[in-house]
Parts: structure tokens; C-alpha cells; sequence
């Protein structure tokens, strides 16, 4: 390899991000439009590194890769019941595990550390492994931060607060701090911050 060459964990990374350019649905961002999924992997690894700054490469790694190419299953496949919701979450837990394993064995990463990797995306350990743990916290605060005020207004107000108190509750108590800072619009906040009152957080 030439010194100028990227590393592993570069190019696997170059490698989501370029798979993720690749979808059609475009998400404002702190004033920046952006691919909808390149911007979430991006905000969840900033997520990751600020709850741990020495988090694991396959932490990094399952961050940046949590939605990859996410718009290949549509919501619309299935059934708009609770077990058609529940369905899809696991097809999209799949797809991205799928996507993952196969990004990350291209530029040469061992079985070992993808299926590792891979672990991590379908939060297997999750109260018992606190990496898990911190993946589900920078996914709670990249929603909160990306489609928590689109969420509220177009679903009725009790609905929005039991999804906002479910998503709390699966935080821990550094993420829930890091939930008061969010830049939210005003209506949006202030739900957040009761919720986390009621929370006790």
C-alpha cells in the first residue's frame, strides 16, 4: 500500500457513504440538503463519537452503515399494521446487514470483525453490550434530531408523545442529556423536554 493509500476503515467508510449518495430522498440538514441516508450515517457516527469518544472500529463501522441504501424497502411493501411495521424493521435490519457484510468484505475486513459489525446492526446484546447500547443511542438522537418535528406534525399529538416516551426509554442516561441540547423547533422541544422531565431525566 502506498502511504498516500486510504485504510481500511477509510475506504469502508468511502464505500457506505458512496452507497448511500446513491438515494433519491433528500434531507435537510443543519441548512445543508442532502441524500436523506448519507445524512443520517453521517449525524449517527457524530452521535457515536460524542457519547464515546474511543468507541470501537466496528462500532464506527456499524454507525455509518446502520441505514445503508434503506430506500430499497419501502415502507409501502408492507402491511400498515403494527406486525407489517414490525416485519419491515426486520427486513431493513437485514438489508443492512446484507449491505454491510458485503461493503466491509470488499475492502478486506475479516469475518470476525464484520460479523461483529453486523451484531451491532441488529442490536443483538442490547441491555447486556453497551456498544449496542450506544448504537441505539445515536440512533435515538439522530431521529430526535432529523424527523422528530415532521413526525409531530403529521401524526396526532398523543401518538408523537408515546413514540417520543418509547424512544426515551430505550436511551441512556448520557443520551437523554444530550437530547436537551438538540436545536428543535419550539413545539417539537418542548414536548422532548417534558417527556424527558416525566422521565426523570
Amino acid at each position: 500500500m502506498s502511504p498516500d493509500a486510504p485504510t481500511r476503515y477509510e475506504a469502508a467508510i468511502a464505500a457506505i457513504d458512496a452507497a448511500n449518495a446513491a438515494d433519491p430522498n433528500t434531507l435537510m440538514v443543519r441548512g445543508e440538503s442532502q441524500p436523506k441516508e448519507l445524512a443520517h450515517a453521517r449525524l449517527a457516527s457524530e452521535w457515536v463519537e460524542r457519547l464515546d469518544p474511543d468507541a470501537s472500529e466496528a462500532l464506527r463501522l456499524a454507525a455509518r452503515a446502520h441505514h445503508v441504501r434503506r430506500w430499497e424497502i419501502p415502507r409501502s411493501e408492507f402491511p400498515k399494521t403494527r406486525p407489517g411495521y414490525l416485519r419491515w424493521r426486520r427486513a431493513l435490519q437485514d438489508l443492512h446487514a446484507r449491505h454491510a457484510e458485503a461493503l466491509l468484505s470488499e475492502v478486506g475486513y475479516e469475518p470476525e470483525r464484520i460479523e461483529r459489525v453486523v451484531d451491532i446492526i441488529h442490536k443483538r446484546g442490547l441491555g447486556r453490550d453497551a456498544e449496542v447500547q450506544t448504537f441505539e443511542d445515536a440512533l435515538c438522537l439522530t431521529f430526535m434530531e432529523t424527523q422528530l418535528a415532521a413526525f409531530a406534525e403529521e401524526h396526532p399529538s398523543e401518538k408523537a408523545t408515546s413514540v417520543l416516551a418509547k424512544t426515551v426509554r430505550k436511551m441512556s442516561p448520557e443520551a437523554r442529556a444530550l437530547a436537551r441540547t438538540l436545536p428543535l423547533p419550539d413545539a417539537p422541544r418542548a414536548a422532548l423536554h417534558q417527556v424527558l422531565d416525566d422521565a426523570g431525566a
